[in-house]
């Protein structure tokens, strides 16, 4: 049998991970009205799903790469750079932070969201988390 803290003690076992979700943003600029609607209602579709299994913790979009500054630190000096700092096709586009029992259940989380699809999610333990 179960008792009311079983929810609880479970809770505090899980690990956070972050998914870092990577995507072409010229793919998604060139998507029709339809097609984007659909990534929308199937991102919409993976948010509650996470939100109603208790493994969501934190997610956001984040503006074009575009509007991004590089922050470094060499001998003492501040650098920074404008607009994107790797030249590939794919750029971190958003984040979730879910909580899962282990690394393998993270993938297997992140495996859902929709821009796997054409996209890259890493899956990250988050510092001190593991």
């Amino acid at each position: 049998m179960v008792g009311p803290g079983f929810r609880h003690n479970f809770k505090e076992r899980l690990m956070k991970y972050a998914c870092l979700i990577y995507q072409d943003e010229g793919l998604l600029q060139k998507m029709s009205r339809e097609e984007f609607g659909d990534l929308t209602a199937a991102y919409k579709t993976f948010h509650n799903s996470v939100q109603n299994s208790g493994q969501y913790v934190a997610s956001h979009g984040l503006s074009s790469p575009h509007n991004a500054t590089t922050v470094r630190v060499r001998d003492g000096k501040t650098l920074t750079t404008d607009g994107p700092f790797v030249e590939t096709k794919e750029q971190l586009g958003s984040i979730y932070v879910i909580e899962a029992a282990d690394f393998n259940d993270a993938i297997r989380v992140a495996s859902k969201i929709p821009s796997a699809k054409f996209g890259a999610i890493e899956v990250r333990p988050l510092w001190g988390e593991g």
